[in-house]
């Protein structure tokens, strides 16, 4: 299959006016007074204002980043993706929920998004994409990841809900979320955090009937750890048929990444359960800084972006060997050049052939085009 350069799959009105929003978005105080106005008051109480503000937004930043609002404007735009020769991970975009009815609607949201790609062209589709605060309320995954972090500090403690699973801390993993010994769950947030599991696997046999792989995206640390127990816990009970079908995110920005990688990685190599990971450089910076800051400890993040950037290519140094001799999987998301071709040239040097469904790359939709086509021109999956 060739790739199509730029001139011939998108007008010079349309990369010109690409270039304008990255040109913008750039634009540290241009970016900071566009969310003082979509955070301000006038947002609520002007119709006009606001009218003009997202007409605005829709025409420019939506249009640029986002797929569409409806199935029918997301399936245009992945039928223009795949004819530039590149696969789509589709991403439900809902945010962190706070009840059980909420829950049980995105989960309906989510599993539309399996049935439209079912619909779609075979392979057109690389994945789709979850969060699991979608599915399960804030407050609940908090109070797991406390429970989790706390018998990580002592073994002893008795979680009588866990099941077995990978690990989700190593040595190094940050505690400081929880400083005291948390209560147990009451019998009904136990009965919350069965009814969350189980949105989560009926999610995944859905990708399992559609075979698409799910991706489960990683939030900040305070909820993370209850957000990877519960991703493996679904890796666990449907990874049995040879190939992942579900992708964990691996936050590289993070001091402790690479060691829960290979932990990960190792007790899903000895329970026989091929497991995918979406390797990211991260998202939260700010606010993970702001917590430990204000709890008195050091940040969970790398100390500078050289560190990050070793950290990410280590990890995906590591997933391509893992790979190479397992049925393991890797997603590498970067909008790093320099990571892409130190991924791509490792790749070659093992012998993993391009369009091998076990190495995929990614980039967020309109972030990083150049590499997705370069990438895809080699021959190797994005």
């Amino acid at each position: 299959m060739t790739t199509k350069n730029f001139s011939q799959i998108l007008p010079t009105t349309k990369l010109l006016r690409a270039s304008s929003n990255l040109h913008m978005v750039s634009i540290g105080p241009l970016v900071d007074f566009g969310m003082r106005v979509m955070n301000s008051r006038i947002m609520e109480t002007d119709n006009i204002v606001r009218d003009v503000v997202l007409e605005a937004v829709r025409h420019t930043f939506y249009n640029h980043f986002c797929a569409g609002e409806d199935v029918v404007e997301a399936r245009r735009c992945i039928e223009r993706v795949n004819e530039a020769g590149l696969r789509v991970m589709l991403d439900f975009a809902v945010e962190y929920t706070s009840n059980n009815d909420a829950c049980d609607h995105n989960l309906k949201g989510f599993l539309d998004s399996v049935q439209s790609a079912m619909s779609l062209p075979p392979s057109s589709v690389s994945s789709v994409v979850a969060k699991v605060t979608a599915m399960l309320p804030l407050s609940l995954l908090e109070r797991v990841s406390d429970l989790l972090r706390w018998q990580q500090r002592d073994p002893s403690f008795n979680l009588p809900w866990k099941q077995n699973s990978f690990p989700v801390f190593s040595e190094s993993s940050p505690l400081y979320h929880t400083l005291e010994k948390p209560e147990p769950l009451t019998p009904q947030e136990e009965i919350d955090l069965q009814s969350g599991q189980e949105r989560l696997w009926k999610l995944c046999e859905k990708c399992v009937q559609a075979n698409i792989p799910l991706t489960v995206d990683a939030e900040h640390i305070a909820v993370q750890p209850a957000i990877d127990y519960l991703t493996y816990l679904t890796a666990i009970k449907h990874g049995k048929n040879g190939n992942p079908i579900v992708y964990g995110t691996i936050q590289a920005y993070l001091k402790d990444a690479k060691e829960r990688l290979l932990l990960a990685t190792k007790a899903a190599d000895e329970m026989g359960i091929p497991m995918g990971f979406k390797l990211v450089r991260g998202a939260y910076m700010s606010s993970e800084r702001k917590i430990a800051s204000s709890l008195g400890y050091e940040s969970p993040i790398h100390n500078g972006i050289q560190e990050t950037h070793a950290c990410y290519n280590d990890c995906a140094a590591f997933m391509l060997e893992n790979i190479a001799n397992s049925s393991n999987a890797v997603i590498l998301a970067t909008h790093n050049v320099e990571s892409g071709r130190l991924a791509a040239t490792k790749a070659i040097e093992l012998g993993i052939e391009k369009r091998n469904r076990k190495l995929e790359f990614a980039q967020l939709y309109g972030m990083s085009d150049a590499l997705s086509f370069g990438l895809s021109k080699c021959r190797f999956s994005s």
